[in-house]
């Protein structure tokens, strides 16, 4: 998401820094070309024209000309109106910290979170993603409902989705209504003691009355705490108009975009707070069940920036890499141990975290490096194609690499479908890596500080040395 953006930001400011000192002319054309940037992402005219008047007091004022560090102090001043622009109310903000779900479940059980939007946003999958982050993250007892009695087999699509991720559905009644679901979907939650309730919605292709008649009257007769609206981050302006339409008609109380992972203009996420006024709590990332992210204002404009967003990073890892797993490796770097196993190990924790670019991505200063990932062909398939010539080993060769010679190297190129330039290369990074983790284990015994001590955290749990 952003990259396009992110590239022709980076491209503007670096030619900022070059020029030293500024003059006011040369940032009222550097705001020219960032506006004409936002335009190519797709964002709303109106709030391109928003936002370039809102930072154009304080960007061609006398605290950039008079800066230390001119082009430094514009790169602020558009960071900051980025935030802004992406930022809610209060409220909102609150329920963007720490570790819940990003989704108000406050008031007593059960609580009626209600999903809307048009067929083939991503209803559907998002009410599961959902349901399974309050369960994880709140530890809260969640019954999804399908109101959708329109689409063919929607109601038994929410139904395989609540079997992989071992949440309640309500089971179908033939020839129910919507209304007349959504009532039983709350007496069920009330007999079974269910905390939340996500209600599916039906969609349309496109917006029409019939489709806002029948939301209004579901959330009349549900009275949800959230009423948000699921939009697809790839249809760009249309997103935002729909997003419009429906907060307008129905009352919309936040947005979850989808597939945001494949937009990389991000146009739709820009705009939809500043047109609608109602904040984006959570957007899709992935196919993947637990592919739903809390949208952070800050760590977006940083990533539009090219700052980075090392620190969501960090947290996704944290919520895919298993502990204990983490702790068999600390006790292997204090020994000075790295074998392929634990490389392959480490490709595999990396796979869950996400996809390769998405979390290049959330690196600092990545975005001037574009050209270089995509010629190094840097992939998913990469790590796929890493791990096929470990399993291709035997495990005496996966402990003892410096078994493998040519003939056992071809042998292994042959198994995993590669070359033998690949598994050259392979053996290579092995011998750095490793190269690398023993002299993190020799720190890790000698120590940094006076004493043979290293800082308090740097080490793994003494039961582990």
């Amino acid at each position: 998401m952003f990259e396009g953006l992110s590239e022709r930001l980076g491209g503007i400011f670096d030619r900022l820094r070059k020029r030293g000192a500024l003059s006011e002319s040369d940032v009222t054309d550097a705001l020219r070309e960032v506006r004409i940037a936002l335009l190519e992402a797709d964002a709303a005219l109106p709030v391109v024209k928003d936002f370039i008047a809102s930072i154009r007091g304080r960007a061609v004022g006398q605290e950039v000309l008079r800066s230390v560090t001119p082009a430094q102090m514009v790169v602020k001043i558009v960071h900051d109106g980025l935030i802004d622009m992406l930022r809610g109310s209060a409220e909102d903000e609150k329920l963007r910290i720490g570790e819940g779900a990003g989704i108000n479940t406050a008031g007593a059980p059960p609580v009626a979170v209600l999903l809307v939007g048009l067929q083939g946003s991503g209803k559907t999958t998002t009410a599961a993603k959902l349901a399974l982050r309050l369960k994880k993250r709140e530890r809260k007892r969640v019954l999804m409902a399908s109101l959708d009695v329109y689409r063919p087999a929607a109601q038994h699509q929410l139904a395989v989705l609540g079997e992989q991720t071992d949440i309640p559905v309500l089971p179908v009644v033939a020839g129910q209504a919507p209304v007349a679901i959504a009532e039983r979907a709350l007496d069920a939650a009330r007999r079974q003691g269910f905390d939340v309730v996500i209600f599916d919605t039906a969609g349309r292709l496109a917006v029409d009355e019939a489709m806002m008649a029948e939301a209004a009257a579901v959330k009349a007769t549900v009275r949800p705490v959230e009423t948000v609206l699921v939009a697809d981050a790839l249809t760009g302006q249309d997103a935002v108009t729909v997003a419009r339409a429906f907060n307008e008609q129905v009352g919309v109380t936040g947005i979850i975009l989808t597939r945001v992972d494949g937009d990389a203009r991000g146009g739709a996420a820009l705009s939809m707070r500043a047109v609608t006024g109602c904040p984006i709590r959570l957007v899709g990332v992935g196919e993947k069940l637990d592919a739903l992210e809390t949208f952070q204002p800050d760590r977006i404009a940083g990533r539009i920036l090219g700052m980075g967003d090392v620190v969501g990073l960090v947290e996704r890892a944290a919520e895919v890499i298993e502990r204990e797993d983490a702790e068999k490796l600390a006790k292997k770097l204090v020994k000075g141990e790295f074998t392929l196993e634990d490389m392959s190990q480490q490709f595999r924790q990396l796979r869950k975290i996400g996809d390769v670019k998405g979390l290049l991505g959330m690196l600092p200063g990545i975005a001037k490096m574009k050209k270089q990932i995509d010629d190094a062909k840097i992939d998913d398939g990469l790590l796929a194609r890493q791990e096929a010539i470990i399993l291709s080993m035997t495990v005496h060769e996966r402990r003892n690499p410096k078994v493998l010679n040519a003939s056992r190297r071809r042998r292994i190129a042959a198994g995993s479908g590669t070359t033998v330039q690949d598994v050259n290369r392979l053996l290579k990074q092995h011998q750095q890596m490793s190269e690398m983790m023993k002299k993190v284990g020799k720190l890790g015994r000698r120590g940094l500080l006076p004493g043979g001590k290293l800082p308090p955290g740097l080490l793994p749990p003494a039961s582990f040395r």
